[in-house]
């Protein structure tokens, strides 16, 4: 059982000091250049406190140099870093989430192996950190500061230490998945899989303000205006103040407001009262301006351009996409890899709209690997086979 497996409660070396200056960056960057082999790598955010997802702490570790916390918000550019670690391969779980604010400060791996994904290609149910480090290592990690204000300084003792041992365990867990990945043929699924990650960028929408919770049940589209311009204003606000915007107002309160029918800012108090009187004035000019709005001025209902018209109606559509969707569940099971894994389900999506399409050159012009390719488009072909042509 889990509460049986040991704790692992301080790193190996003590806790390291924390790297805040531009003399103890270099030498920092001086110590893991001299070092070889590849490196662990993790970042520590402040989701839903701070504005972004930019990096307040971040921690590496590299056998033969040891492990550094380096303040990121105060250090700023790290780029530095990079002919320090060369080609040598970046160990991160879960490079989706990290990758980006690791990015923004500079930092630009040349080869990655992700211990999430591995744990996924594996077939592992549970792939948290603290459920690989036990599967692996036989070891628990404590997980309380992972949703911490990492923006806070000085950083807790405490939370050093749950950061330098979040790197302590990676390089062993990558060697254990690295063997199971070689015993279970599916280290070259693994190593395309780890190429494709070196080019990703998190997706970009050209009207974020859609993706507000809730929008999608407004049926008005004044409304739906004005949670646009709200949306807007609370951005703003949010950015210069360094906050999540939910801290200004939720998805659901944006929402609310946009319906409310409010005639002043005082109307807007009156319901938020964590609200400033500056912050209530921006939001009732934002929805003022969306009330103004001319009749062709106001959003559609859907996204601009957010999908390929394709050749069948929508009823038989639904029913290319489920027939798809369940020969890829099917195959998924058969393989024990998880189906988003396995192919991405935007994918099927996309490749259920087309008629009588080339499925290998459809996923390989959508971005498929060769490994997906591979495995998917025989049951593809097969099940499209059996449905009607457009």
């Amino acid at each position: 059982m889990t509460s049986e497996l040991p704790l692992l409660e301080t790193p190996a070396n003590g806790i390291p000091d924390v790297v805040d200056t531009s003399e103890d960056l270099s030498s920092s960057i001086e110590s893991l250049a001299a070092a070889e082999g590849p490196i662990a790598i993790d970042a520590e955010r402040a989701s839903g406190i701070r504005y972004g997802q930019r990096a307040f702490l971040v921690q590496l570790r590299r056998e033969g140099a040891g492990t550094f916390l380096l303040d990121s918000e105060s250090l700023g550019d790290l780029s530095g870093l990079n002919p320090a670690l060369g080609s040598d391969e970046w160990v991160i779980h879960s490079v989706t989430q990290d990758l980006p604010c690791l990015q923004e400060r500079g930092m630009r791996p040349a080869a990655l192996f992700d211990t999430e994904l591995a744990a996924r290609l594996l077939g592992w149910e549970k792939f948290g950190l603290a459920a690989v480090a036990e599967r692996t290592l036989g070891v628990r990690l404590a997980k309380e500061h992972s949703a911490a204000d990492w923006s806070t300084r000085p950083l807790p003792k405490e939370w050093l230490n749950y950061a330098a041992l979040d790197v302590e365990v990676l390089l062993p867990i990558r060697d254990i998945l690295h063997q199971q990945l070689l015993d279970s043929d599916r280290w070259e699924f693994a190593q395309q899989e780890f190429t494709h990650l070196l080019d990703f960028t998190p997706k970009h929408f050209d009207e974020p303000w859609r993706r507000t919770h809730g929008l999608s049940k407004l049926r008005s589209r004044r409304d739906i205006a004005r949670v646009r311009e709200l949306w807007e204003a609370r951005d703003s606000m949010a950015r210069e103040a360094d906050l999540a915007p939910t801290k200004i107002l939720r998805d659901r309160e944006l929402v609310a407001l946009a319906q409310s029918g409010v005639k002043s800012s005082d109307d807007i108090l009156a319901q938020w009262r964590r609200l400033s009187r500056a912050e209530a004035a921006r939001l009732f000019r934002a929805y003022r301006k969306a009330s103004r709005l001319g009749a062709e001025e106001l959003p559609g209902r859907s996204e601009r351009g957010r999908s390929k018209r394709s050749t069948f109606n929508p009823a038989e559509l639904k029913e290319r996409v489920a027939a798809l969707k369940t020969a890829m569940s099917e195959l998924s099971e058969e393989l024990t890899i998880p189906h988003d894994v396995l192919l991405q389900p935007a994918l099927v999506k996309s490749l259920a709209a087309e008629s009588n399409v080339d499925v290998e050159d459809h996923l390989a012009e959508a971005g498929a690997r060769p490994w997906q390719i591979e495995l998917s488009a025989p049951v593809l072909k097969k099940t499209l086979a059996g449905l009607p042509q457009a």
